[in-house]
């Protein structure tokens, strides 16, 4: 109890500490047996016992074994070893207790730089509050990662408001030293709209409850991946209070780094310096640095401008701010003519000979005629539909012949005085600068500080998976979080990835073949001589396209109908019988083109009834 105490917010790591650490502990205060001669068969028990066999990590299970592998020679043995010091049992005990205080100020090192860690590995209920705000209608559950043992804190529905939060035992003071905010996040069914970021909250107003908590409780920072439409960015957003003016005023980072577009875990890193430095990590790589009292890295900045235009002053009636103006003495010369147009007719041009003035570029077309079903009253007067001249063909052109138009050499358009220098120009007016009443100067920025971890968003995507949130004061320990936390997982997931990638490429390369197939098919099943096996080779094709398995099958069998086929042309076979059918059926096929012929003859009808305009005569 006392080393979970000591280490609250421990990770996989710190677990193995308290496993050696309670184990040396239990051996170094352990009855050992009256007789030194007796072999210490209680070690071995001790190991077995369902407290150290059956803990949350193997890695401790086994720093037991291999110690005990060690150590029970030197203590038992035929004859035993003679090793004063450890046979003393204060001294024996002494060293134990000295390897327990090492393995758990060594490994457990949370208890000063870890200020809280939420692994999500146990039900988030009674630690993480959802709002009972009416417009957070999402659910929170909590759920294993897809592909994984390990939980997370899940978004469970789409088109979804989700608040939840989670109060520090204490607001934590940003202005001390580094400061390391961390945590995972898994778009496990992609992002097309929605945000996935933290807010760490201010202390909020007297009578606030987490149960209360939506968009308006403020922050001190919000940091966070957000993706939706033109937005693709890792918010980090610093809420600074104006100290001449007493207001909270966001400031937002300037080209912030984009959002891994893909269904893997991503780990996002905020690290705070002492020096205002800020740089934003993705998967461990540094995407972004800049420095919080910038202002060509924050908008706003942080720090106000020392002068601002002045708002009261007006710019002078007399002002010019025209750098060039006409020329008032400039006079149009005599010779320039305004009206003259832009084109004339060429008159050098010559008619082509043998044009035809006297044929219309378009005649009636002689071949049509009117529908007998054609009313007049209600289709109006029928008139044949308009084909080019044929005989415009082979002249070189019908009709009244007119000469082409060239550029005149006289236009010279309406006439403008040319531009001189402006001798009364001041250039372009704006106010004089005043003292900024709202300047003030910043070592460091004042942070509100950190009294909560909130999650306030609006998404259309389900699916999103946070966890292994992180607070702390070094950047080691968050590296050593993701390297135990965050990089198994996420390779065990990129590994999945490539192989779904390569099994899509070979789909999508067999699809390509099947396609070719399948075209080359329909080719040979319209070839004329063919058509007395159209039906069979068509039924195997749609077959084919309804089980794509089977397309192998299907090549394999048409080739053998090629082949049976080219067998018959060679060595002949019986054919008066099929054209003795094929006389039989004759007139039924002359009924049946008759028919047709009758069908399309109406549909041709139909179409020259909506193509024919009606003409007012």
């Amino acid at each position: 109890m006392y080393l979970s105490r000591h280490c609250r917010y421990h990770s996989r790591i710190n677990d193995t500490a308290i496993m050696v650490s309670s184990f040396l502990i239990d051996v170094a205060t352990y009855n050992w047996p009256p007789s030194r001669g007796e072999p210490f068969h209680w070690w071995k028990q001790r190991i077995d016992t369902p407290q150290y066999s059956t803990g949350s990590t193997g890695i401790g299970y086994i720093i037991i074994r291999v110690f005990s592998k060690i150590t029970s020679p030197l203590l038992s043995g035929d004859p035993p070893l003679r090793f004063p010091m450890m046979r003393d049992r204060q001294l024996f005990s002494a060293v134990l207790l000295i390897l327990a205080f090492v393995s758990l100020q060594k490994l457990c090192y949370c208890d000063d730089q870890t200020v809280l860690y939420e692994s999500f590995d146990e039900a988030f209920d009674g630690r993480w509050i959802v709002s009972k705000n009416g417009d957070y209608e999402g659910v929170w559950k909590h759920e294993k990662s897809e592909g994984h043992d390990d939980y997370g804190l899940l978004v469970s529905e789409k088109a979804r408001k989700y608040g939840i939060v989670k109060v520090l035992d204490e607001p934590l003071n940003l202005k001390d030293g580094t400061i390391v905010l961390q945590y995972e996040v898994r778009f496990q069914e992609g992002l097309e709209c929605g945000g996935a970021y933290l807010k760490y909250l201010r202390p909020q107003e007297a009578g606030w409850t987490p149960e209360g908590f939506d968009s308006e409780s403020p922050y001190s920072i919000m940091f966070g991946p957000d993706k939706c439409g033109a937005t693709n960015k890792v918010h980090f957003i610093l809420k600074h209070k104006n100290p001449k003016r007493g207001e909270y005023v966001e400031h937002h980072l300037k080209f912030p780094p984009s959002v891994p577009y893909d269904k893997l875990s991503h780990v996002y890193t905020a690290i705070l310096k002492p020096d205002n430095e800020v740089r934003i990590l993705v998967d461990g790589e540094e995407k972004k640095k800049a420095n919080l009292l910038s202002g060509e890295d924050f908008e706003p900045a942080l720090i106000p401008d020392k002068t601002i235009p002045d708002p009261e002053d007006k710019k002078p009636e007399d002002w010019d701010e025209r750098a060039k103006i006409p020329d008032p003495n400039a006079v149009k010369p005599d010779d320039w003519d305004e009206d003259a147009p832009m084109e004339i007719e060429d008159e050098e041009a010559e008619k082509p000979e043998g044009w035809l003035d006297d044929e219309p570029e378009e005649v009636d077309d002689p071949e049509a005629t009117k529908p007998e079903d054609w009313d007049d009253e209600e289709d109006g007067m029928w008139e044949a539909p308009k084909i080019d001249n044929p005989k415009c063909e082979a002249a070189p052109g019908c009709g009244e012949w007119k000469r082409p138009m060239k550029k005149n050499p006289a236009y010279k358009g309406k006439w403008s005085a040319p531009m001189i220098d402006n001798p009364a120009y001041k250039g372009i007016w704006k106010p004089r600068d005043i003292p900024n009443p709202d300047y003030f100067e910043l070592d460091r920025p004042d942070y509100e500080p950190i009294a909560a971890i909130g999650i306030e968003i609006w998404t259309m995507q389900d699916g999103i998976l946070f966890d292994n949130i992180l607070i702390a004061k070094d950047e080691k320990v968050a590296e050593s979080y993701r390297q135990t936390t965050w990089k198994p997982k996420f390779d065990v997931e990129k590994e999945k990835q490539k192989e779904e990638e390569k099994a899509a490429e070979s789909a999508d390369g067999l699809k390509s073949y099947q396609k070719v197939v399948f075209d080359l098919l329909n080719k040979v099943a319209d070839i004329s001589f063919l058509s007395a096996y159209k039906s069979k080779i068509t039924e195997l094709i749609e077959k084919a396209e309804e089980q794509p398995n089977l397309t192998i099958g299907v090549l394999v069998s048409i080739v053998i109908v090629f082949f049976s086929l080219f067998i018959k042309l060679i060595f002949g076979g019986k054919k008066a019988a099929p054209a003795a059918s094929v006389e039989k059926k004759k007139p039924e096929v002359g009924e049946s083109s008759k028919s047709g012929d009758e069908s399309e003859k109406k549909e041709e009808t139909a179409a020259l009834r909506k193509r024919q305009p009606r003409r007012d005569n």
